[in-house]
């Protein structure tokens, strides 16, 4: 099978990734932490996949991810975690929005928030 026809595998557990709102590559992309020039070229996972990234996930919607030892958000700095909470919490609901937008054939530029739409454009 083609690469392409396998759709997005996750590194971790090998399974697809179904949706955008299940993307850590994505997710990862719309707060800034992936560059666009390099996203296709970056593993996918799924969210799940990577507990340390989805314990700052705070939404009904997603479901509550605990972390044991060192990585811990309970053992992190409280100013960090809080924004990393804003700012992880805030790029998932961006992916639920995209994920909306399906049909409206979002240009992939168009799916970080807007500040780091911004930063990208600064620095083009």
């Amino acid at each position: 099978m083609a690469k392409c026809d396998e759709g997005y595998l996750c590194e971790l557990c090998g399974e697809n990734v179904d949706h955008i709102t299940e993307s850590e590559l994505y997710l990862r992309y719309v707060v800034g932490l992936i560059d666009p020039e390099t996203l296709h070229t970056t593993q996918e996972r799924h969210i799940k996949c990577n507990p340390i990234l989805a314990q700052f996930i705070v939404d009904a919607a997603f479901p509550q991810t605990q972390v044991e030892g060192e990585f811990c958000k309970e053992r992190m700095d409280s100013d960090f975690v809080a924004e990393q909470e804003k700012l992880i919490t805030r790029g998932w609901r961006r992916l639920r929005e995209i994920e909306m937008q399906a049909d409206a054939d979002l240009p992939i530029l168009e799916y970080p928030l807007p500040e780091i739409q911004q930063r990208l454009r600064d620095e083009a």
